[in-house]
């Protein structure tokens, strides 16, 4: 498996895998969960994965600039697809696990993609419903064979009958292999990752090995991370930011990736890993100060008095460090106390009892859930960043974050305000431009510099803070600018709210589309003595309007009297990941569900209207 010596010059993402492959060929690289166990799986045997897969894609007459689809959730074949298919001069896209199967259909054309590879069963007849209408789909290759052993179709092959064949190629044509490998340029564009699509049709993304290798060597300078890092990996890798936590970060350092189930058995594996390293959306951490809110009012009240009393320590010192002031002695002895014998035991609650660097990003997270996590000594920084900055712009060390900022720019770049006020990059991070799509890429890049449709603030010393999107902002009719980004995370802070639209364009006052937590007001209504038997009788009972009313009135008394929320009401669905309302990123597409539920809406302002 040794390759020739990586160069300054010659350096791209498969050549460096390949070089860090060689070296730590004997040491652990993924960790895989399979029937209830944890399996290690060396980096020779990820390795190997990956040429076997790459010799498969030049057996099958793969050229460079070849795009190969990966239809799948987060697991080990996604990193063998991955570093093959570069390997072999191929261009991966990561397609969103969670499509349609009219959006797969068009993602696949949109990209002209020759080979698809799908996790199991259901993602290959989602695949195959639409083969009919993909005609340059020239095979699909699945991972998962559970209830497949007996499927025979000529298109279709097994993951591990396609690695055969990889082998075999790569046994007659050894040569062949690392020549690719080392053909590549840090021009040459390594992956199209779409946008999630939360204002209308994805966009794909072309970012060459250039950008990545750049983001990778910035955030290493900002946040170094140590040999043996455990890392876990539960995000949608279609994601860039979660492809370079899971993919390209442990070419660092070696961090040791370990491959999850998704959300379902996030905080289950957060407390077995217990990560050093965890990145992760808004909604992730709000999950974890539910869990420990709805624990802690489960326990006695001793234990209740407790944390409350350890928590106001730890806000304590968290509003000296913010505010550049030294901890008085006293405080730091009372707050080590309290972290031994109280906050210890919300860490191991949640998996963060060996946590060193946690990272907030894809979307705004509220203040006061960000200096929660502070306050119990967890190192949180929040960072801001868009897939066509191959995913991050700005970010502040560890420790070294401003209250409601997103850092600095990454050094070697520069962000800067247009006269608007919107965020403007500038960076070899930068993408390349929109595949097939010119003028919307000359719209967004504009002499070098990414408009990037973000609205923010700078203060002397360069730090960022983000206001809101430039589509978002609200008018009201006597010409107020509402931002709503801000009112919603106040609102999802709430234990009985899991997310909140503001709506009132146009209208003569701020309302908001409310989806409530399942889990915590199940649980508050079962206190009451609440009978319901679905989602939606629960969102319909009267006790529940009260309870979040009782959220926004609370949220309201901060506001200005423009900003408060006069009505709302409560959507009576649950609504997913898999649903179109939401994006990979857990974030509420808000057209689509203004659109959805106009009825709702209109109904808000049917008074006003009268």
């Amino acid at each position: 498996m040794v390759m020739a010596a990586v160069t300054g010059t010659d350096k791209t993402l498969p050549v460096w895998f390949w070089e860090v492959a060689s070296r730590r060929a004997s040491s652990v690289a993924l960790r895989w969960k399979h029937l209830g166990i944890w399996n290690d799986i060396l980096w020779s045997d990820y390795a190997d994965a990956a040429r076997a897969t790459g010799c498969a894609l030049l057996a099958a007459g793969c050229q460079r600039g070849d795009r190969v689809a990966i239809l799948s959730g987060t697991r080990p074949e996604w990193c063998y697809v991955e570093f093959g298919a570069q390997g072999a001069g191929a261009c991966s896209v990561g397609v969103h696990d969670t499509c349609s199967a009219a959006e797969l259909a068009y993602l696949l054309n949109d990209c002209a993609a020759r080979w698809l590879f799908v996790q199991d069963q259901d993602q290959l007849e989602k695949a195959l419903s639409v083969l009919g209408d993909t005609p340059g789909v020239e095979k699909i290759v699945y991972f998962d064979a559970s209830g497949l052993h007996t499927f025979s179709h000529a298109k279709v092959i097994a993951f591990d009958a396609f690695l055969d064949a990889g082998r075999q190629f790569h046994a007659q044509h050894p040569a062949q292999w690392e020549a690719q490998v080392f053909a590549a340029r840090a021009q040459d564009v390594a992956t199209v990752a779409y946008t999630s699509g939360s204002a209308g049709l994805p966009n794909g993304v072309m970012l060459s090995h250039g950008n990545l290798l750049f983001q990778m060597e910035a955030m290493q300078a900002l946040c170094p991370g140590m040999e043996g890092d455990a890392q876990l990996s539960f995000l949608s890798m279609s994601h860039i930011v979660e492809r370079y936590f899971s993919a390209y970060r442990s070419l660092d350092h070696g961090a040791v990736v370990h491959m999850g189930k998704g959300l379902p058995t996030l905080v289950q594996n957060l407390r077995e890993i217990s990560p050093h390293v965890l990145m992760a959306v808004p909604r992730v951490w709000e999950k974890l100060y539910a869990t420990v809110t709805m624990a802690v009012a489960d326990s006695t009240p001793l234990a209740r008095w407790a944390y409350r009393k350890a928590l106001d320590l730890g806000y304590r010192v968290v509003d000296c460090h913010l505010g550049g002031r030294p901890v008085p002695a006293g405080l730091g002895l009372q707050y080590f106390l309290a972290r031994t014998l109280v906050l210890k035991r919300v860490l191991a609650m949640i998996g963060m009892g060996r946590a060193r660097v946690l990272v907030s990003g894809a979307a705004p997270i509220s203040p006061n859930l960000l200096r929660w996590f502070l306050a119990l000594s967890l190192p949180m920084v929040q960072a801001y960043g868009q897939t066509e900055c191959a995913g991050q712009t700005s970010s502040a060390p560890p420790g070294g974050q401003k209250a409601g900022t997103v850092g600095k720019a990454l050094a070697g770049t520069q962000i800067k305000l247009s006269a608007k006020g919107e965020i403007l990059v500038h960076g070899p991070h930068v993408f390349a431009g929109y595949l097939n799509q010119p003028e919307r890429s000359a719209r967004t890049l504009v002499d070098g510099w990414l408009h990037t449709g973000d609205m923010g603030q700078l203060d002397s010393d360069g730090t960022l803070t983000i206001t809101d999107r430039l589509k978002d902002i609200i008018v009201m009719p006597d010409g107020n600018h509402v931002t709503p980004c801000g009112i919603e995370l106040r609102l999802k802070v709430s234990p009985y709210i899991a997310d909140a639209i503001v709506i009132g364009h146009g209208r003569p006052y701020l309302a908001c589309l409310v989806m409530i937590d399942h889990e915590g007001v199940a649980k508050r209504a079962r206190e009451m003595d609440l009978a319901f038997t679905s989602f939606a009788s629960l969102t319909r009972a009267p006790e529940v309007r009260s309870l979040v009313q009782g959220e926004i009135d609370q949220v309201n008394r901060d506001l200005a009297p423009g900003e408060k929320i006069q009505r709302f009401d409560v959507i009576d669905t649950e609504i997913s990941v898999m649903d179109p309302e939401m994006t990979p990123t857990l974030q509420l597409r808000r057209a689509v569900v203004a659109e959805k539920y106009r009825v709702l809406v209109d109904a808000l302002y049917v008074d006003a209207a009268a």
